[in-house]
């Protein structure tokens, strides 16, 4: 099973509290963190992009740092880790996308992957300009599709001249081609999601409990079965580690105690505007009352794996067996110390052959 890191490239990564570690995002803080996970032998990471946060008195993603320049900063800065940027696709041309992750890819030397994102959070591309309009949550997945010909078309042949109802291109031209297959990540947790998945990525990036994780791992494969691919999911955990399991469910209730409860209402506004059902906005919606081990919202939503690390490691092999999951993205609220102690004291459980010291 592949473990990787999610980059908590965006103001306080991923926890909605005032009990948790507050920071503006840094080049430095992320740096450390990948080469930590490197050190111990993680193998990949994932930064995301946010254009607008949800505020609060935390100040919740209101600072993000831009992905696609962050991974290939990483990327020179690296050897071994692989890299996946966010693509938001309402804000970045495909023929754009297609040159910069050719790119990318090429300063990495072909370690490089992308985590497309169509968009959900009308107010962060509306400031812009960018939204489509009322139909587009409903509609969003005929733009993705076109997307990613484009994309596909660019890295196989350096040549489009795709013709479609959101993309119009005569000639276009992307070269050097990257000479091998990116990587493909996209968040597909609605049945429109899980098809588009199934046809475009190799990886089904989604959060939720086993039985959730289960069901979708399963229908992302038949679905890939069906267009002879072979789509695998990467599941999102929160980990709270502690010398104890009895210490690591305080903290975790702790974290739960401070949460910002005017950013968790802002998330939950810009989620209710998306009406898709069984989708990230409903996940999002049904978290504010969730227990943290389903996905409390506190966690955005992540669920959480609290214990002592070893306690952490069974959990984390458990899951792995009973959902069937090809990997998990992990996200800490100390990043550079949980990677480390993850590393130390969780991988010699789970990887006794490979582990680092």
């Amino acid at each position: 099973m592949k473990l990787g890191v999610f980059l908590p490239n965006g103001q306080n990564g991923y926890i909605i509290s005032k009990n948790s570690p507050q920071y503006i995002p840094t080049w430095e803080h992320m740096l450390e963190i990948t080469q930590e996970a490197e050190r111990v032998g993680l193998d990949f990471i994932l930064s995301m992009i946010k254009y607008r946060g949800f505020g609060g008195e935390t100040g919740y993603w209101d600072s993000c740092s831009d992905s696609i320049a962050l991974a290939c900063g990483l990327a020179a800065a690296t050897d071994q880790i692989e890299l996946y940027a966010t693509v938001p696709m309402l804000g970045v041309h495909p023929a754009i996308a297609a040159r910069m992750i050719t790119t990318f890819n090429d300063i990495s030397n072909g370690r490089a992957g992308v985590n497309f994102v169509t968009g959900w959070n009308k107010p962060e591309y509306s400031q812009m300009g960018l939204w489509p309009g009322e139909d587009y949550h409903a509609n969003r997945f005929g733009l993705a599709e076109e997307y990613m010909r484009v994309v596909r078309d660019l890295w196989r042949d350096g040549r489009s001249n795709f013709k479609g109802k959101h993309y119009h291109l005569e000639d276009c031209e992307c070269f050097p081609v990257p000479g091998r297959e990116i990587p493909v990540v996209y968040a597909g947790q609605s049945p429109k999601g899980i098809e588009f998945t199934a046809d475009y990525a190799e990886y089904n990036f989604m959060f939720g409990g086993p039985d959730k994780l289960r069901k979708a791992s399963s229908e992302v494969r038949a679905a890939s079965a069906r267009v002879g691919r072979d789509v695998g999911t990467l599941a999102l955990y929160t980990i709270i580690g502690a010398d104890t399991d009895e210490d690591a469910a305080a903290r975790c209730q702790e974290i739960v105690d401070g949460a910002d409860e005017e950013a968790l209402m802002n998330i939950v506004k810009s989620a209710s505007m998306d009406n898709n059902p069984d989708g990230t906005s409903k996940h999002f919606r049904d978290g504010m009352t969730a227990p943290v081990e389903e996905g409390n919202l506190v966690f955005m939503g992540f669920p959480v794996i609290h214990g002592s690390w070893e306690t952490i490691a069974l959990k984390i092999k458990d899951l792995g067996e009973r959902t069937g999951v090809s990997g998990m993205l992990l996200t800490f609220p100390d990043f550079v110390d949980g990677v480390k102690k993850f590393g130390k004291y969780s991988l010699p459980i789970l990887r006794p052959e490979k582990t680092k010291t």
